[in-house]
């Protein structure tokens, strides 16, 4: 695959499952989709020993022909707002998740091998209060091969 072929879609969704759910039936000829404000919603209840009436198991839209990235939400009220989809064409490439670089719960950090390099591509999520911009600023990175690094950067400007 040549990179310059890559195709990316990012869009926020704003909790939206049943536009997230069309851009996965119809989107087939995108390589990755980076979307911010996915909706976690309980799809089904596990059955636990610590509890009588189960746990609930969270999640987001999967698709058969996409590989699904996301962050473990930490509860209902803390879910991350980033994930990535990955088209199953590129399964070869390996992609990795890499919390041990990047630790935030609105970043998500995947490599991915091609012809022997490592290439990164990053979704950002940033709040009202800039937290993950702020994060990164903070947070001394060296990332060789960083494809592209797109997100919901909540950047307004004052006019």
């Amino acid at each position: 695959m040549i990179l310059k072929e890559l195709k990316i879609f990012s869009q926020n969704f704003r909790k939206n499952n049943f536009l997230i759910n069309i851009v996965l039936k119809v989107n087939q000829n995108f390589d990755i989709i980076f979307i911010q404000e996915p909706s976690w919603t309980t799809l089904r209840t596990i059955p636990s020993s610590m509890n009588s009436e189960g746990i609930s198991l969270l999640g987001v839209p999967n698709h058969p022909n996409w590989l699904t990235f996301a962050r473990e939400p930490c509860s209902t009220n803390d879910s991350p707002r980033v994930i990535i989809y990955i088209n199953v064409r590129l399964f070869s490439f390996c992609f990795s998740l890499q919390k041990d670089i990047i630790n935030h719960c609105d970043i998500l950090l995947a490599l991915f091998f091609n012809n022997s390099i490592v290439y990164w591509i990053i979704n950002i999520y940033s709040d009202s209060s800039h937290s993950a911009l702020k994060y990164l600023k903070d947070t001394e990175v060296n990332i060789l091969n960083l494809l592209i690094m797109t997100g919901d950067f909540n950047i307004r400007d004052s006019i």
